[in-house]
């Protein structure tokens, strides 16, 4: 650059530097309302059986040692059967398993929290976990997540009746 465009160029680089950035515009976001309320509808589901894994077995996630409750009966953190588990592969993606395949599926963590959603929102299974439904309000829990799930969408947010506890 020549020496006569310098201070020109400071100028403008003056000004420039004085002027107020524009308002931010409104989040522009890829995601539709039908998006935002699949995407909560599945936390909620997560988080309910966060809470059945907590209260079958005392933690969530995968266990460095296996897990048993009952003397043996039940296995996992969702305190699976084997026979459950055989039954509920079968009806799930019509699998076969062994009763030594249905235990190892029930201690890997994500397989049974991928089984235990199955159970509960596709089979009305709920009654599985007896004493854990009643304790922590199951029914009442997975009944509100069914209806956000098919409330009708009003001006872009999910609309559904949540009864009080």
């Amino acid at each position: 650059m020549r020496p006569a465009r310098y201070p020109l160029l400071l100028a403008l680089l003056a000004i420039a530097g004085c002027t107020k950035p524009p308002p931010p515009g409104p989040a522009l976001s890829s995601e539709t309302a039908a998006d935002l309320r699949a995407r909560d509808v599945d936390e909620r589901k997560d988080e309910m059986l966060r809470e059945l894994a907590v209260c079958e077995s005392g933690g969530t996630g995968d266990s460095l040692q296996p897990i048993y409750g009952g003397r043996g009966a039940f296995v996992g953190r969702f305190q699976f059967t084997p026979s459950t588990v055989i039954s509920y592969i079968q009806q799930m993606d019509g699998r076969s398993l062994s009763s030594k395949e249905a235990t190892a599926l029930a201690h890997d963590y994500h397989q049974a929290k991928a089984l235990a959603k199955f159970v509960i929102f596709e089979k009305d299974g709920i009654w599985n976990w007896p004493l854990c439904t009643r304790k922590l309000g199951l029914v009442q829990q997975v009944s509100d997540i069914k209806s956000l799930a098919s409330a009708p969408l009003l001006g872009g947010t999910a609309v559904a009746q949540s009864s009080a506890r």
